[in-house]
């Protein structure tokens, strides 16, 4: 028997989800060294409970779509509201450089991902989730394509396996990283550990010397908004869902149709520069960023709330098979190819971790990767630059593409 949550009991489920796995993170060192989201382990903590309450009992529960979907909306609206075009020049050709060497690592992990499915006799579809679907788009984008999988594809239990492997990716991700950049720093001496003397942990900085992407190298910075910028960016996102909505209805059998978090994270863009290129409006990133994160939280606790994990039971040793494999390819490629693209120096060396963030889990754990190499041996601004840039928003629109293109083409 299956229970559907309405909205507000399905918010009130969420928010819990959400408390449990605030608790779970500060308690378990485990989660916090691997910064595993809040929502994620909170979520599979529900998940399991779930899967529990079904064996013994044949209950099952599921939230509120709608709810779902409209956070989902928001925070792929989030990711294109935060893509200044003017901040191109910033990252100069080594910015080119890495979101060409990321979107040929895009191509790499499909390719395995598939291949590996179809030589284990599965659908190449549960290879392209368990490629760049889940592993370099992370969960909101496993998410939002397990739905279209399962409506349109048939592939039973997508969301289910999106999610997990999206959680082992962003662990992954994290694990792989920082050993990796500390490798190539030591084998190719690119630079020392820093000294007790030359980190000052204490020192304060104004906002003019941070400036806009820096706060990534200083996480303890506490950044403030307001009433009024809060509400204007609340307009800003409802402007992209009405325009992804649209879209969605006008595109649909047309060559150009598109998933409608698609058309909400190009809605996103288009506004952002318009406004701000055009006809010179101020953008509040840091609400846009606060909104964005928090329906991020929120849909990926509803997602794991309704997760269905007995749909796995099947899969779950060609699952590790796939998932292996993809680890073992996103380290090799990092090591000989971001690297050495990017120029074997020491700014490549703390790209390359943060390529295996974000290539096997999350921004967030890309730029965690990328601290913990910066704490020890010194920064590196020109990392610290384009990795947020490509992994907050480059990478999504690329790898949404490419998935699109093979749906079309190949699959």
């Amino acid at each position: 028997m299956e229970f559907t949550f309405n909205a507000f009991y399905t918010l009130i489920a969420a928010v819990i989800v959400l408390l449990l796995g605030r608790f779970l993170v500060n308690k378990i060192d485990f989660l916090r060294k691997y910064n595993i989201p809040e929502p994620v382990a909170g979520g599979l903590v529900a998940a399991i409970i779930s899967l529990l309450v079904h064996n013994l009992w044949g209950y099952s529960i599921s939230t509120s779509s709608e709810l779902q979907t409209s956070f989902m909306l928001v925070f792929f609206a989030s990711i294109g509201l935060s893509a200044n075009f003017a901040k191109l020049k910033e990252g100069g050709i080594g910015l080119v450089i890495f979101l060409i060497c990321v979107a040929s690592f895009i191509v790499v992990q499909n390719f395995v991902g598939m291949g590996l499915a179809t030589v284990l006799g599965l659908d190449p579809l549960i290879g392209l989730i368990a490629g760049s679907i889940t592993l370099t788009g992370g969960h909101g984008t496993a998410g939002a394509w397990g739905e279209i999988l399962e409506t349109q594809h048939g592939i039973q239990g997508a969301l289910a396996l999106g999610m997990a492997s999206a959680t082992f990716g962003l662990i992954i991700g994290g694990i792989i990283g920082g050993p990796l950049a500390k490798l190539l720093i030591n084998r190719y001496q690119l630079s020392g550990p820093k000294t007790e003397k030359d980190a000052d942990p204490n020192s304060q900085h104004t906002d003019s010397e941070l400036g806009e992407y820096v706060p990534f190298e200083y996480p303890q910075k506490v950044r403030l908004i307001t009433a009024d910028n809060a509400i204007t960016t609340l307009g800003l996102f409802a402007a992209c869902l009405a325009f992804a909505e649209f879209m969605t209805g006008y595109s649909k059998g047309q060559w150009f149709e598109l998933p409608t978090f698609v058309w909400a994270l190009g809605g996103g863009v288009i506004l952002r520069n318009i406004l701000e290129g055009l006809l010179r409006v101020k953008i509040f990133d840091r609400a846009i960023d606060v909104f964005g994160n928090a329906a991020l939280s929120l849909y990926l606790a509803m997602a794991l709330l309704s997760l269905k994990l007995w749909q796995l039971a099947d899969l779950a040793g060609p699952l590790v098979v796939i998932l292996t494999a993809q680890t073992l390819t996103m380290a090799l490629y990092a090591a000989f190819v971001t690297f050495r693209v990017m120029g074997k120096n020491y700014d490549a060396a703390v790209l390359a971790a943060g390529h295996c963030g974000f290539g096997m889990g999350a921004t967030p754990t890309a730029v965690a990767n990328m601290q913990a190499i910066t704490n020890m041996y010194g920064p590196s601004h020109k990392a610290f630059l384009i990795v947020p840039l490509c992994g907050a928003f480059f990478v999504d629109l690329i790898n949404a593409t490419v998935i699109q293109l093979i749906l079309k083409f190949v699959v």
